[in-house]
């Protein structure tokens, strides 16, 4: 029986220390502030957007809430941002994705400041990331690694194989595994004997899209198992990218879905948001 890795609990005890540290930069007179932007109504980002609101509320962070119709055009949501980029009082800067498809994606990346990138996805922020230079980590791959270090998992030496590659998770998850001397593999749909490669990883970490791929025969005895997915399984059930009742049995720990890497997103996003009120107060 594999040890359960709390998510909630982490993510709990990070918020609360983010609030510490929040709380301690006002009483120097700086407020910590986030600007999120939601362009459109869709249901699943509404609810993203109303629990960060939430999370900000409970660390102590100033919440600005821009929400604008379907139609916005591309240029009036890169105005909105340089406005914020020049505004001193914001320090974090965050448009909910997907945007309508109207809108280049990665036209307003690139438009958010590196120093306010709080969600991690500028270029600069990966490419300090890739060369270990402080910066923003994408949120995601940094939950994980929190996960690991509080859960007393060794990354230092130890065979990490991550499942999936895409820009948000998969990349930026073996760049940190890498920071915290971790032997990395990354696999992804072109890689040929997939069971082979992940039988070999003494952390798995799981980021492949699709519900319930990877089973017991994928892990090695013993192995540290990090579900990222998340997909809605008939009416109210919620699964991850691993068949949880087949893994858990062979895994040493494991996280479930949900409950395990979701509530670190948040966590880490609150935390970002510390951090760039504190670069750019020069703190």
């Amino acid at each position: 029986m594999a040890e359960l890795i709390d998510g909630k609990k982490i993510s709990k005890d990070i918020k609360d220390e983010t609030k510490e540290k929040v709380a301690a930069l006002k009483e120097k007179g700086i407020e910590t502030s986030l600007a999120v932007i939601l362009v459109g109504n869709d249901p699943a980002s509404s609810v993203y957007v109303s629990n960060k609101k939430k999370a900000c509320e409970y660390t102590g962070i100033r919440s600005l809430s821009y929400e604008l119709p379907e139609e916005t055009t591309e240029e009036e949501l890169l105005k909105l941002i340089d406005e914020l980029n020049n505004d001193v009082t914001v320090n974090g800067i965050l448009v909910q994705l997907p945007l309508p498809k109207h809108i280049n994606e990665d036209a307003v990346i690139k438009r958010i400041s590196p120093d306010k990138d709080v969600d991690g996805f500028h270029p600069e922020s990966v490419g300090r990331l890739s060369i270990g230079e402080r910066g923003f980590q994408s949120c995601t791959p940094a939950g994980v690694i929190q996960l690991l270090k509080r859960s007393d998992v060794k990354i230092e030496g130890a065979e990490c194989v991550v499942v999936g590659r895409s820009n948000i998770v998969g990349k930026p998850m073996a760049m940190l595994l890498i920071r915290e001397n971790g032997t990395v593999t990354v696999c992804h749909s072109r890689t040929k004997d997939l069971r082979e490669v992940t039988k070999r990883a003494d952390i798995l970490v799981v980021a492949i899209g699709k519900p319930e791929f990877i089973d017991a025969s994928y892990v090695k005895d013993g192995a540290v198992v990090i579900d990222v997915g998340i997909h809605r399984k008939g009416e109210k059930k919620l699964c991850g990218d691993v068949d949880f009742a087949s893994v858990e049995p062979v895994a040493s720990k494991i996280t479930p879905v949900p409950g395990g890497v979701g509530p670190m997103t948040i966590a880490m996003l609150m935390n970002n948001c510390y951090e760039a009120a504190v670069m750019q107060n020069k703190l």
